[in-house]
């Protein structure tokens, strides 16, 4: 019974793990210099009012695109991030933290 029950949390967690995908960090570059670069820069140090996100890792720009996306204000920017960040799926953001987290490396 214990070894049939363990096979079956085995078994669902290997099927779990297949399915989450790793962020493709080209498509991610592709988004960034299409929607970000505008404001951040080609390199992300930021320009003008527009913050660097060059040392940022992936939860963080995770965090704040989720934040973004979902309408909430964060700072002063808020007004310009939140409409960019509204039709951005998982992947989008997943796809955007990789190449931003991966810049400065």
């Amino acid at each position: 019974m214990k070894i049939s029950l363990l096979l079956v949390i085995a078994t669902t967690l290997t099927m779990g793990a297949a399915t989450v995908q790793a962020a493709d960090k080209g498509a991610g570059e592709t988004l960034y210099a299409d929607a970000c670069a505008q404001c951040h820069g080609p390199s992300a140090k930021g320009m003008a009012s527009f913050p660097s996100l060059a040392e940022r890792d992936a939860d963080y720009i995770t965090s704040r695109l989720e934040t973004y996306r979902a309408g909430e204000k964060v700072g002063s920017n808020s007004f310009l991030m939140i409409p960019n960040a509204t039709d951005l799926s998982d992947d989008d953001i997943a796809n955007l933290a990789a190449f931003i987290a991966d810049i400065d490396d």
